[in-house]
């Protein structure tokens, strides 16, 4: 059978960008944390243009109020901004607005980072990812403007020469059950 270019090259495109998984071969180092929530698919890894992580911006859904039938969703996307000027963001979810932006002092890189996380709560709420703070390379930590459901867990070890992109998992929304957003986060090294 001959496949034409053009047939080839959706195929490629297709195998590379819709995985479901967390692959670490696109980042040649990689930070993680082990209280991730456990919902949801990875995205894409994107990747500063050139330089590092210097600052940071949130997605978040306001509290929903205490009626049984609202749903929280707490955070929904992390967006890194890259001391070369770009902004990055793996998947997002779609619900919320985007914070003000916190920076590291003196253009300083983000090193290393430490979630949010509520447990899985059976049948109530479920939020899963809430926020999330940097260390930056001067041991000052950032810290996000969302919700306090859950604890911060343990800090990530740190990247030598900062961190240079972000894969987010994110759960899909569920219609009329319970929507989560924002589960996990794994950055890349430089």
């Amino acid at each position: 059978m001959d496949l034409s270019s053009s047939t080839v090259l959706i195929l490629l495109l297709f195998c590379c960008c819709c995985r479901s998984t967390h692959d670490p071969s696109y980042c040649s180092a990689e930070i993680v944390v082990p209280n991730g929530g456990p919902w949801g698919y990875w995205g894409t890894v994107e990747r500063c243009p050139s330089g590092y992580a210097i600052g940071f911006s949130l997605k978040i859904e306001p509290y929903q109020g205490s009626h049984v039938d609202n749903d929280d969703t707490s955070l929904n996307g992390i967006r890194l901004i890259c001391s070369d000027g770009a902004f990055i963001s793996s998947t997002v979810s779609k619900w919320g607005t985007w914070s003000g932006r916190y920076y590291c002092p003196r253009s300083g890189k983000m090193v290393a980072f430490s979630l949010r996380v509520e447990v899985p709560q059976g049948l109530g709420d479920d939020t899963a990812a809430n926020n999330i703070k940097f260390l930056c390379e001067d041991q000052e930590e950032l810290v996000g403007n969302s919700h306090e459901w859950g604890k911060f867990g343990p800090w990530s070890t740190e990247c030598h020469y900062g961190i240079c992109g972000i894969q987010t998992r994110v759960e899909a929304e569920q219609g009329p059950n319970d929507d989560t957003a924002l589960n996990d986060v794994v950055f890349c090294c430089c």
